[in-house]
């Protein structure tokens, strides 16, 4: 009896060691990216810490062995400990952390493309000092196993056990889904970040394990979705015909059935927006667009960068635009180029590599004729981009350094967008009309001169009192800003500039100017912003430029309502005309009558009535009239807008509505 109740102490002291590393390992990762304050989250890192202790100290404990028992502690310990050690450094230097998708399908491209800035974060100050920090619970479990009789776990020692799990694991339920944000994060509105920020690393991968599993089997939409209300009434007698094609989705869904039926089911639910005044504005006209590394509203300055402000000032004025920071450069790329929220993180653009992508802007106009191409400025493999780029709808498929451009581009880091420009408009300027697609680099971080070959290069143009990461990012972005007006020259030495559209967005704020920093603590974003950044929406704030000369000879043209990256699809494809329906967007086309909405993945939103971010809706202003139930219809269309883009990712929803 009294050896029963020495192993039965012996095995609860294990679990509540375990339990107590985990719990200092959830606590510094959480305080390390500072998302939010510690109280009430560190409750549920506590519970969810015994949760995870309690059932790591049976697994350890299951051999009859003792030296195995012991080797099992201090290896899951140090697995543990590499675990969060990676998380860490993907934050210190993405800013956001990676679900499952993203580490099993992206970043074998990163480890390859970014080997001297991996070692350069692992030997930083901030590196050095969280590997020593993560080395404490191996070192206290290795002390610990060498006085641990490392006992078998048996039936009748394991019933303390079972209780301390059990209570643990009905505390962490009734924290969960007993306090309503953190039960929506985790379920109507599930994001992983979120599932991070609030119940810890460890808690977020079962969470991701189990949304999975659930999004490849069906997404549910509201059964009674609200239908997005109109932006503005016309005058009567101006009537315009719906966007939309010839589709009858609710005969489409009685033929299918799960993700597909309910996704043809939602489609049916929705109102097409209507044609309108700038309807086939740049019809027959050439396509530019590009996506601008690291690109940011403040980046353009009348002296500094006078043909970005051309383009910016001179072009469609966007005045209150987004890129929401989903996923890095490949999730920025994502929402662009697909007008959809990259739902599984870094792999969202790989998965839609075989599918039948008949709604990009590369496919319409190629089925209009237009020659088409797609261009980068560094590996032609990095982020598989030889197989998603040659995906999406350009003719002539997709170049860059290792299939085409090697001769070309000079092998420096970051390579010149100016080199790009000049590189490839030989190839299609006398190809009209011609659509050309571009993932630029020279913005890319860092930005001191050593690692940052365009910041180097330009560091001397850029006056004022900047700290150096800032100098150095601005002068990187001067390569674009070069690049723009060679491409401007030459497209007007050959007379096409009124003819020819350039459209610019960012992939993602620049993230490369704090490492290891997050909301409230991003001391160089706020000094080249000019103001704090406490939320998402301040931090991915940015402008978006669509320019052709044709545009400099109109009346200015000013969008005022809130926009973001996935309104680019749809907004090119009503100025240039083509056959689309509008309900197939996530997005908007920004000129329709369809309601202003800008959402990120962290379900938090933006309209012209208000802002709600962290839990809390915000007007525009003093005097803005909220209808009654507003907030709560705007969180139920950004819920079904989410789970379309979930079902973009978990089915070939194109190749089921066009028939492919």
């Amino acid at each position: 009896m009294v050896q029963n109740e020495r192993k039965r102490s012996s095995l609860l002291l294990k679990a509540l060691v375990m339990s107590g590393i985990l719990f200092f390992d959830e606590v510094l990762l959480k305080y390390s990216t500072m998302q939010g304050s510690l109280f009430p989250d560190i409750l549920l890192l506590a519970c969810n810490a015994m949760v995870f202790g309690t059932l790591l100290a049976i697994v350890t404990s299951l051999s009859a062995s003792p030296r195995i028992n012991r080797l099992l502690s201090i290896g899951s310990v140090c697995a543990l400990t590499v675990l969060f050690l990676v998380n860490y450094f993907v934050y210190y230097q993405f800013k956001i952390f990676y679900d499952i998708n993203t580490v099993t399908n992206g970043t074998s491209g990163v480890l390859s493309g970014f080997q001297e800035q991996i070692y350069t974060l692992l030997f930083s100050k901030d590196g050095i000092v969280h590997i020593a920090l993560y080395m404490i619970p191996v070192v206290v479990m290795i002390l610990y196993s060498m006085h641990d009789k490392a006992e078998k776990l048996t039936l009748d020692n394991a019933q303390s056990l079972c209780a301390v799990l059990c209570a643990s694991m009905g505390i962490s339920l009734l924290g969960q889904y007993g306090f309503v944000p953190v039960r929506n994060a985790l379920d109507t509105e599930y994001s992983f970040q979120t599932a991070v920020n609030r119940t810890g690393l460890l808690e977020g991968l079962m969470m991701d394990l189990l949304h999975n599993g659930i999004d490849d089997e069906n997404i549910g939409f509201d059964a009674n979705p609200i239908i997005e209300a109109k932006a503005f009434e016309r005058p009567e007698e101006v009537v315009y015909e719906p966007n939309a094609l010839d589709i009858d989705f609710k005969k489409l869904a009685e033929s299918a059935d799960g993700t597909e039926k309910s996704m043809d089911e939602y489609v049916a639910s929705l109102k097409p927006s209507s044609k309108n005044d700038y309807t086939g504005l740049f019809e027959g006209k050439n396509l530019i667009l590009i996506a601008a590394e690291a690109f940011s509203a403040e980046a353009i300055d009348a002296k500094r960068t006078p043909t970005l402000y051309r383009m910016a000032e001179k072009g469609i004025r966007f005045t209150d635009y987004y890129q929401p920071a989903s996923a890095g450069t490949t999730g920025g790329e994502y929402e662009i180029v697909f007008g959809a929220l990259p739902t599984s993180g870094g792999s969202s653009f790989k998965k839609m590599t075989d599918r039948y992508n008949y709604m990009t802007i590369g496919s319409q106009l190629d089925r209009l004729g237009y020659n088409g191409w797609a261009f980068h400025n560094n590996t032609y493999t990095f982020y598989d981009r030889h197989l998603t780029h040659n995906a999406i709808g350009y003719s002539n498929g997709f170049m860059a350094v290792g299939n085409g451009l090697e001769d070309k581009i000079t092998d420096v880091w970051p390579q010149s967008d100016l080199e790009l420009m000049q590189a490839t408009v030989p190839m299609f300027i006398d190809k009209q009309p011609f659509n050309v697609y571009c993932m630029s680099v020279s913005g890319h971080n860092g930005y001191t001169q050593p690692q940052n070959a365009m910041s180097k290069k330009n560091w001397d143009r850029v006056e004022g009192d900047w700290s150096e990461p800032v100098h150095g990012y601005l002068a990187a972005n001067l390569e674009l800003e070069d690049a723009m007006t060679w491409l401007i020259g030459q497209l007007e030495e050959k007379g096409i500039a009124d003819d020819t559209v350039i459209v610019i967005s960012a992939d993602h704020f620049p993230y490369g100017l704090d490492y290891g920093a997050s909301l409230g603590d991003m001391p160089y974003l706020e000094e080249l912003y000019g103001y704090s950044v406490n939320d998402y929406m301040t931090r991915d704030h940015n402008r978006l430029i669509i320019w052709s000369k044709c545009l400099e000879d109109m009346e200015p043209i000013t969008v005022d309502t809130p926009v973001s990256s996935i309104d680019i699809l749809p907004t090119l494809s009503n100025l240039f005309g083509t056959a689309f329906d509008s309900r197939l967007f996530a997005g908007r086309d920004v000129f329709s009558d369809a309601e202003p909405l800008v959402f990120n993945i962290n379900y938090e939103w933006k309209t012209a009535l208000g802002t709600y971010v962290n839990g809390t809706f915000t007007p525009a202003s003093a005097d803005t009239k909220i209808p009654d139930g507003y907030v709560d219809r705007i969180k139920k269309i950004v819920q079904n807008k989410m789970r379309y883009c979930q079902g973009l990712q978990s089915v070939d929803y194109f190749a089921h509505v066009f028939g492919h």
